[in-house]
């Protein structure tokens, strides 16, 4: 049976993916947070839309948090972007890094996996939404735990 979410990665694997999250959001002034659950019931793309809402991501100043979505048991991952992001990147800007993550979670590595696109999505936000020397964190880099 597979792992359960809160138990997915180890101590030192969540801490990297933080680690991650921090060094990423250094390249930009995008938001980006990481979600991890069981079981994802439907679409991926409407689950990770769902937390996306569910996290208040949305409510950035600049429109441009980015969600990384995991669904451990159903083996299942989206990359979900705010509509000022979306609307500044090209077409297949999320599909990209989806790919250089899969291939890394193919081989088992999902922390690794995560780390990456975590860290490809800082370096390609930089060009669109640059760091700020007063940007504010204005949303948690701690990973959030679905109940499911």
């Amino acid at each position: 049976m597979a792992k359960s979410a809160k138990n997915f990665f180890t101590k030192e694997e969540r801490q990297q993916i933080v680690a991650a999250i921090k060094e990423a959001e250094l390249n930009t002034s995008g938001e980006i947070r990481v979600h991890i659950e069981n079981n994802c019931p439907n679409d991926v793309l409407d689950r990770a839309t769902y937390w996306f809402g569910k996290m208040e991501m949305h409510k950035t100043e600049q429109r441009n948090g980015v969600l990384f979505y995991l669904a451990v048991k159903s083996r299942k991952f989206a990359i979900i972007g705010d509509e000022g992001i979306n609307k500044a990147v090209p077409d297949d800007f999320w599909e990209k890094i989806k790919i250089r993550m899969a291939h890394l979670f193919q081989q088992g590595d999902f922390a690794k996996g995560l780390v990456r696109g975590i860290l490809d999505a800082g370096e390609a936000l930089k060009k669109y939404f640059p760091y700020q020397s007063d940007d504010v964190n204005e949303l948690s880099d701690d990973i959030s735990f679905g109940k499911n």
